[in-house]
């Protein structure tokens, strides 16, 4: 039972698209991570994917529609909703997903997940 201070985990890392665990909740990953440039469209057939943007701005892309995430805003993507996050610029995002959730939704292209 420790505090966990978001921006001192995101001070420890530069790389964008790469999760980093920082706490868990009932089975889930809590992460950190940073955006910049574009993800692929991707689904996750069996989960929510949830983003809250800390810093910097997010454009959600969500079948036809973009929706754009400032700091302190959040959006849940429905299970099976195909979706990719962008960011212009580099933005700092806290995510949460069932332990073991790939990114992509495909075992074969997702990023490891490190505990910070």
């Amino acid at each position: 039972m420790n505090k966990v201070n978001l921006a001192d985990k995101l001070a420890t890392f530069s790389d964008h698209w790469s999760p980093r665990v920082v706490a868990d909740y009932n089975g889930n990953d809590i992460m950190v991570v940073k955006f910049q440039g574009e993800f692929p469209f991707h689904d996750h057939p069996d989960t929510d994917d949830f983003f809250l943007v800390i810093e910097g701005e997010v454009l959600l892309d969500v079948e036809d529609q973009t929706h754009r995430l400032g700091s302190g805003e959040l959006f849940v993507v429905p299970a099976g909703v195909t979706h990719r996050p962008r960011a212009r610029g580099e933005a700092k995002v806290l995510l949460i997903e069932p332990r073991g959730t790939p990114n992509t939704g495909d075992p074969k292209t997702a990023a490891p997940k490190p505990r910070i």
